[in-house]
């Protein structure tokens, strides 16, 4: 945001007010994140709208929860221990089990990010290169917190955190960081254009 207040695209003289921004981030990411449970509904098995043929063909947050999962049991082959998996767990042999449900994919995260970098004006480079490395990170997190929830989570009855709450906040927190440093880089991009 310039000092006028005023937001603009790249080079274009067209101004966009922070009002605008809001409502078209706030949209985006209704429209997002409510065709990810949408579709959701249409994959799952069971539910009052389920399509047969998308589950089997063209399950996208099927394939995002077995690349996650595998990953993860990849990483911990390498480092020496031995897992099992299934489509929707991963055992760590002599340490825990989890369950990776459809809340532990990151999509909230995720439609929350491409809100923000489509509604966000800016040089389109930056804007994508932005939008590929957030991407990665929001998952290498979800990996991270895989691994880490497999060797080391205890579950007890005496509720002390929720690691959905934990991972939602610290991702949270270094997505709000890096769309600082973003859009500092992108208000400079636009001032070394208007010289």
């Amino acid at each position: 945001m310039n000092s006028g207040n005023k937001m603009r695209m790249g080079k274009s003289n067209a101004p966009l007010s922070p009002i605008r921004f809001v409502i078209t981030f706030l949209f985006l990411f209704g429209l997002f994140y409510g065709f990810y449970i949408f579709y959701l509904s249409l994959t799952a098995p069971g539910g009052k709208f389920y399509s047969h043929f998308l589950d089997t063909h063209l399950n996208f947050i099927a394939w995002l929860r077995y690349i996650l999962i595998e990953s993860s049991a990849a990483i911990l082959n390498v480092l020496g221990y031995q897992t099992k998996t299934s489509i929707t767990q991963m055992l760590v042999v002599g340490h825990n089990i989890i369950n990776v449900g459809y809340d532990c994919l990151g999509f909230g995260v995720m439609s929350f990010f491409t809100a923000f970098v489509i509604a966000y004006p800016g040089q389109l480079n930056p804007k994508l290169y932005f939008y590929g490395v957030g991407l990665i990170s929001i998952q290498v997190l979800n990996l991270a917190r895989y691994i880490l929830l497999a060797l080391y989570w205890k579950h007890t009855t005496v509720y002390i955190s929720d690691h959905h709450t934990i991972y939602n906040l610290i991702t949270y927190l270094l997505v709000g960081v890096s769309i600082y440093f973003y859009t500092q880089h992108q208000s400079k991009l636009e001032a070394n254009a208007k010289n």
